[in-house]
């Protein structure tokens, strides 16, 4: 699969752009600041229906305009197809592949699967539980639909559940039966997700240890472990015995929103003994097998997202990951602040590349790198 064509009007920093990428290797160099990073947000939106750094649309959109348009040309094989979607202040979100525009966006995700590989990526590290939960529900929501579908349903109960509670906690009285429907939706939801995540990380697992085990080119003991609730106790009891404590923190606290997914080196959490050079292998691994697995189930490889990577990872890092580039990842994008140190480091692998030279949110001048 292949972007083969990107229009934007009014996206975060650019008025107007149109641009064709003939080549498999597309660099887009420029200063701090002048709208790299947002080009492939764009190539993000149109493969998740939202941006890879912000909540909400109207933050995309080009200060002093009401609404923003992105459009993408995709290719899969001999086929061409045009993505597009629209935001516009005060109005609902359009999304449409080719004529079909859809009812739903979560009927989108995983048709054209993109991976981004972004500075901040660390974080998956460094915060909480909820960063590595929508890190792994990203990617199965890609490769199942039936997962997304239960985890907005599940998270739609949630929110009616957690509402019902507070309103009920301030009243100072509770309808024990409204609450109990609400379990019994959450259970059964909620068991299915569990079961999927559970059989998802025994899948990936392995393509994570092959890439971690690549990178750093050592005999690194190297793990990931799925924590839930769930795994020694039922979801509807669960959820039972925790009403009260529920009713009084005015929110639901037993159940899968609450699980993790520890990342383990030499038998300990990663976070608190892995060096900063062995954390961010941890994540290029996690990035990799990600694109693997993607790759397994849909028949075809991602678009990759570098943004700034190679001015965050030391030499060694770098050279192991122009190995795979040089092995043929598929369509890259790659973001640069220094066009001569990329150009050195695809020289080194004999590389073609397409530049892309950004100022301003204007894209000034490109040609083969």
């Amino acid at each position: 699969m292949r972007l083969e064509k990107l229009q934007l009007l009014n996206f975060k920093n650019y008025e107007e752009v149109n641009l064709n990428f003939p080549h498999r290797i597309n660099v887009l160099v420029g200063k701090n600041g002048s709208g790299k990073t947002n080009l492939l947000d764009a190539i993000f939106y149109l493969s998740f229906t939202r941006s890879a750094f912000s909540t909400l649309d109207q933050q995309a959109v080009l200060v002093g305009r009401s609404f923003f348009v992105a459009k993408g040309e995709f290719s899969k094989g001999d086929n061409r197809t045009e993505i597009s979607c629209s935001v516009q202040s005060g109005s609902k979100k359009v999304f449409r592949e080719g004529l079909y525009e859809y009812q739903k966006l979560s009927e989108h995700i995983g048709k054209y699967p993109v991976i981004l590989i972004a500075p901040d990526d660390v974080d998956l590290i460094k915060e909480g539980g909820e960063a590595r939960r929508k890190f792994f529900d990203s990617i199965i929501s890609q490769l199942d639909i039936k997962y997304l579908e239960n985890l907005l349903a599940y998270n739609h109960i949630l929110k009616q559940r957690n509402g019902y509670l507070k309103m009920a906690s301030e009243r100072g009285a509770v309808d024990w039966i409204a609450v109990e429907s609400y379990d019994n939706s959450l259970a059964k939801y909620g068991v299915q997700i569990f079961e999927r995540r559970k059989e998802f990380i025994s899948e990936f697992i392995p393509y994570f240890i092959k890439y971690y085990k690549f990178i750093v080119d050592e005999n690194e003991n190297a793990d990931l472990e799925y924590i839930s609730e769930l795994a020694g106790k039922n979801f509807y009891v669960g959820l039972t015995a925790a009403r009260q404590r529920d009713l009084a923190l005015q929110r639901t606290t037993f159940g899968i929103h609450r699980d993790d997914f520890q990342f383990v080196l030499k038998g300990g959490e990663l976070k608190r003994f892995g060096s900063q050079g062995q954390q961010k292998s941890f994540v290029i691994a996690l990035k990799l097998a990600q694109f693997e697995i993607v790759q397994k189930y849909k028949g075809t490889k991602p678009i990759l997202l570098l943004d700034d990577i190679f001015d965050k990872l030391d030499d060694f890092r770098i050279a192991k990951l122009l190995e795979l580039i040089k092995s043929d990842l598929g369509q890259l994008f790659i973001t640069d602040a220094r066009p001569d140190r990329t150009k050195g480091l695809l020289d080194q692998i004999h590389v073609e590349a397409f530049v892309f030279t950004i100022e301003n949110g204007k894209v000034r001048e490109y040609g083969e790198l």
